[in-house]
């Protein structure tokens, strides 16, 4: 028997048990802290009920007595000696539309009102006859003005378009002998100019003829800054020499290009076999690498394996062995025996 792996447990359960006495206490305390707040709320609820009441009853009392109410005058013991006709005139203010006491056309005075309209109504019926015999008259006298000085003025306007047509004669006849003179003056002119520019352009055709242009000399063309340059607008092309000489530079170029393009292969195909031999070595040391690292898992493996199996012979003793007794009353007993 493990002797101080028992103290231990023993130990172990005296600090638990401790551990939960003390959180019961504090759980208890908590428990009878949150019924004494409980009854203070209760009994603060109970005061403010009552003393909503009490103010309830206190402002019905106040305010709202029985004779401040609307349906009072169902059970006044005054109504007889308050009560009056229900109409003293026509203003009276009881008489309103929900009364049913006064309807339209039943007022006190309804004789001399509907006199009164009768005369107002004949007086209307005169006035408007009045008036529209005077619209009559000031419509027919607007009318023979209206047509007598429609007639002035359509004789006017005959007499001023029959000045305008005679005017418009006179400028036409004007105008047309202008034109014909101007006509007369635009003929002689162009022909002036046509045998001008004909003139002009012989002269030109045979400038053009006997000049250097047109007989393509060489020498026109050649450039006052130097022999090496040439007038554009003059110059008739290079000649055979000129040509030989581009053409052989031209072959010069090609062959300097093809060198170059040679050399530039060259030095690739030499960096595209570095390149390779670069990836041959590195694919070489990842496979060293991953091989290391595939024995060294493998070990790893073994050894985890060697300490499962020690463990589970370990757990199979400690279960079959060391732990299939159960200890009896003897063997309390013997301890707290001496003074250690």
């Amino acid at each position: 028997v493990d002797k101080d792996a028992l103290d231990t447990q023993v130990k172990e359960r005296k600090i638990q048990e401790g551990a939960e006495k003390a959180r019961n206490e504090e759980l208890a305390n908590e428990m009878k802290q949150n019924d004494k707040i409980m009854c203070m709320l209760e009994e603060r609820q109970k005061n403010d009920i009552r003393n909503i009441n009490k103010a309830i009853s206190e402002f019905q009392k106040n305010f709202q007595k029985p004779e401040t109410r609307r349906e009072f005058d169902l059970s006044d013991p005054q109504a007889l000696k308050k009560d009056r006709p229900a109409r003293l005139s026509d203003s009276d203010p009881r008489c309103t539309v929900s009364g049913l006491q006064k309807f339209m056309g039943e007022d006190l005075n309804y004789d001399q009102r509907m006199k009164f309209q009768k005369e107002q109504l004949r007086e209307w019926s005169l006035q408007q006859q009045r008036d529209w015999k005077n619209a009559l008259a000031d419509q027919k006298f607007a009318d023979d003005l209206h047509d007598k000085n429609r007639i002035e003025l359509d004789q006017k306007t005959m007499e001023q378009q029959r000045k305008e047509e005679e005017n418009r004669r006179a400028v036409c006849a004007a105008t047309k002998d202008f034109n014909r003179t101007q006509a007369a003056e635009l003929a002689e002119r162009k022909k002036l100019e046509k045998y001008k520019n004909m003139k002009e352009d012989m002269d030109e055709i045979s400038s053009l003829l006997q000049g250097d242009l047109l007989s393509e000399n060489p020498e026109q063309a050649v450039s006052s800054f130097g022999r090496h340059r040439v007038i554009t607008d003059r110059w008739k092309g290079m000649n055979q020499d000129q040509l030989m000489a581009i053409r052989y530079t031209q072959q010069q170029q090609v062959l300097e290009k093809q060198r170059l393009k040679e050399e530039e292969r060259q030095r690739d195909a030499e960096w595209e076999r570095q390149s390779i031999q670069a990836a041959r070595a590195q694919l070489v040391l990842e496979r060293h690498q991953q091989r290391q690292n595939r024995e060294r898992r493998q070990a790893l493996d073994n050894v985890n394996t060697e300490l499962s199996q020690e463990q589970k012979s370990k757990n199979i003793y400690l279960k079959e062995e060391a732990y299939s007794n159960f200890p009896t009353g003897q063997y309390y007993a013997q301890f707290n025996t001496t003074s250690r």
